[in-house]
Parts: structure tokens; C-alpha cells; sequence
């Protein structure tokens, strides 16, 4: 019985979700609405900083517009790596660094790993990080083949673990 009550209770609950569409209503003398097309359901008034919310669609976010600066910085990186195996397969550390930054990565943004092994034998790849905001966009070279990703920032606000 308590079972068949509560099971009871829930479904009434729940009937004010399925009451249709959520719509949207703009007005300009007051902030944006949302009202159940059943028209049972209280109006919601959201307001921002700014004031009422706006319809966004096709202004860029500043989302999308650090996602497009992500792309340009990663064709960069592609081109510039890209160039640089094709003369150099295997790349040392101040030629990448060279590439990138005459490419027009700050120099500050940049990290590139080491050529040579700390017992001086040639390293199997080279990698090279730009730090973008909260990505990093990753090049590496390895025998002349380029491969480039985008990868979130480490927790340390950098590219690459260690130093």
C-alpha cells in the first residue's frame, strides 16, 4: 500500500515534465520567459549581469573563438614542423625551437623536449608544446613524419611533465 502510494505520488509528480515543449519568449520590455506549452507552469525569469539573455545564435561565444585560435595555432605548428622535416627528419631541439618561434609562437608559450638523450645518443622523436589558453597543442617529429594534437593542460599549467 505504502508502495502503491508513493508510486502514485512520483507519477503526479512527474506528469509536469511531460506537459510539452519548453518555449522561449522574447519580449523587450522585460527579461526572457520560459513557459510549458500546457501553460499550467509559473513563468522562470533568468537575467545575467548584462541583463536579459540574449539570442546568441550566430555571435561567436568566446568558447568557439578560443576554439578557432586553437585551430590557427595548430596549422601553424602543422606548416612550421612540417617544413622543418621535410629538410631535417630528425630535428635537434634549437631547430624546432627555431621553426616554431620564426613561425610566431612566443617563445614563452613554447616547450620543446630534448634531442639527445642524457647519455648523448639521438633521441627516437622530438615533441614541441604550445601552451593556448587551456590546450596545448602537441607537434612531434619522429623520422620526418609529423603529428600534431590538442591535448588540455596539465594541472602543473604546463604542457609537458617535468622540466
Amino acid at each position: 500500500m505504502v508502495l502503491a502510494t508513493a508510486a502514485v505520488a512520483l507519477l503526479a509528480g512527474l506528469s509536469g515534465c511531460v506537459g510539452g515543449t519548453p518555449q522561449v519568449q522574447h519580449d523587450s520590455s522585460g527579461p526572457a520567459t520560459a513557459a510549458a506549452s500546457a501553460g499550467a507552469a509559473p513563468a522562470a525569469t533568468e537575467t545575467g549581469a548584462a541583463g536579459p539573455l540574449a539570442d546568441a545564435s550566430g555571435v561567436p561565444s568566446a568558447m568557439a573563438a578560443e576554439a578557432a585560435a586553437t585551430v590557427t595555432v595548430t596549422k601553424t605548428v602543422t606548416d612550421a614542423l612540417g617544413r622543418l622535416a621535410a629538410g631535417s627528419p630528425k630535428p635537434a631541439t634549437a631547430q624546432v625551437t627555431d621553426a616554431l618561434t620564426g613561425a610566431g609562437i612566443a617563445p614563452a608559450s613554447l616547450q620543446v623536449s630534448q634531442s639527445r638523450t642524457p647519455t648523448g645518443l639521438e633521441a627516437d622523436a622530438i615533441e614541441a608544446a604550445v601552451l593556448h589558453g587551456k590546450d596545448c597543442v602537441i607537434g612531434q617529429v619522429r623520422d620526418g613524419a609529423v603529428t600534431v594534437t590538442v591535448l588540455p593542460v596539465l594541472a602543473s599549467g604546463k604542457c609537458f611533465v617535468g622540466s
